[in-house]
């Protein structure tokens, strides 16, 4: 447990830096492709930090997280029905999740700022949420 315990403070350090950068890059007034391509990457490395974050829980539950090509999806879903989150978390994270594929495999110059600011409005009340709901 004191391992967990680590490895989850470890990501929760990682992720408040990004949001604080996140936080930072939204105040800028103008926002070229360089600013939208910062933002989506600290939106990126956020969900990839509650990702980690659910995949230890679940390590520490015993339970083995299936090695597919909807892996990303199926972790949500473990995470519900293992109660470690909500279905409304779940619900919410989905739209990072699709985020995070089109990030990925998008280029940079493709990315929507008026999605991006609602994503980056919304992600640290989803992140209070998230923590709220794993250390239950």
């Amino acid at each position: 447990m004191v391992e967990l315990n680590k490895k989850i403070l470890a990501e929760k350090e990682n992720v408040e830096i990004a949001l604080g950068n996140l936080k930072y890059t939204m105040a800028r007034n103008e926002k070229t492709v360089i600013e939208l391509a910062a933002i989506g990457t600290f939106l990126h490395n956020i969900y990839n930090g509650i990702e980690n974050i659910l995949k230890q829980v679940i390590k520490a539950k015993g339970v083995d997280i299936p090695e597919s090509a909807t892996w990303h999806k199926k972790l949500l879903n473990i995470s519900v029905s293992k109660g470690i989150i909500s279905d409304k978390l779940s619900d919410q994270l989905y739209e990072y999740l699709t985020f995070r594929h089109f990030f990925v495999h998008a280029y940079g110059f493709m990315l929507d700022e008026a999605h991006l600011e609602i994503l980056a409005k919304d992600i640290p009340d989803i992140w209070l949420q998230f923590m709220e709901e794993i250390e239950k």
